[in-house]
């Protein structure tokens, strides 16, 4: 099956032994699972139509989803064109821009950064989900979906990001705040990267600790490919 990754930014140059984005998600998924193509709409690269692939996967970006960008708008007219018509996969930024281009809203918190391991609870069962109660990820974002699109279910979140996992059923769409794709020393290094910059050095720490536990990639992973076989084929 063709999936198209929506690159909407890059790691910063200092970390970029790590690979891009897409290289982080085709580690996630599996290089032969599928037929990668990749669109760099930060650049302005867009699918030549909605249903070009069966299904996208949308990337984070150091952008905000409400930043005035000519290519932001792009992305958001994009991803109204395509629900229903593509399956949608929105990740940190593609979670928060897919939730604008629905008619939600999403602000930069006044919680400051959400760096580290962060748990989600599942609070509705979805049929791409495998019964798990939580999900521990790593995080990375000050901004948050603070309104929900109207349809949206909330399937998972936190008392720190209360709509850390959204489902659109109408429109063939899911979307996760926190970062499947990310490694734990990858994370790491970004928390490392926000110390002094908006991050206390106590903050950063327990960030850092924090991913030395246990991570759900593997199950994230699963609940990506399950909804795509079940939606992007149905």
């Amino acid at each position: 099956m063709k999936l198209g990754i929506l690159k909407a930014g890059s790691p910063p140059r200092s970390l970029d032994r790590f690979g891009d984005y897409p290289a982080m998600f085709r580690r996630l998924l599996g290089e032969d699972a599928y037929d990668w193509r990749i669109f760099d709409v930060e650049q302005g690269q867009f699918p030549g139509a909605a249903d070009a692939c069966p299904a996208y996967i949308v990337t984070g970006s150091a952008c905000g989803a409400y930043d005035p960008l000519p290519w932001i708008a792009d992305l958001k007219r994009f991803l109204a064109a395509a629900g229903g018509k593509a399956a949608l996969v929105g990740i940190c930024f593609g979670h928060q821009v897919m939730a604008e281009a629905f008619g939600g809203k999403v602000e930069k918190s006044a919680k400051g950064w959400g760096i580290g391991a962060h748990a989600y609870e599942v609070l509705r069962p979805q049929p791409w989900l495998d019964g798990a109660g939580t999900i521990t990820l790593p995080a990375s974002h000050q901004d948050q979906v603070v309104e929900p699109p109207p349809g949206a279910e909330v399937v998972a979140g936190s008392s720190f990001t209360p709509f850390g996992v959204l489902a659109y059923a109408g429109r063939r769409a899911i979307s996760i705040q926190l970062h499947p794709e990310f490694e734990p020393d990858y994370a790491a290094a970004l928390a490392e990267l926000r110390r002094g910059a908006g991050v206390t050095d106590e903050e950063a720490d327990r960030a850092v600790a924090s991913l030395r536990g246990p991570l759900d990639s593997e199950k994230a992973a699963g609940w990506i490919a399950r909804f795509l076989s079940v939606d992007a084929q149905g």
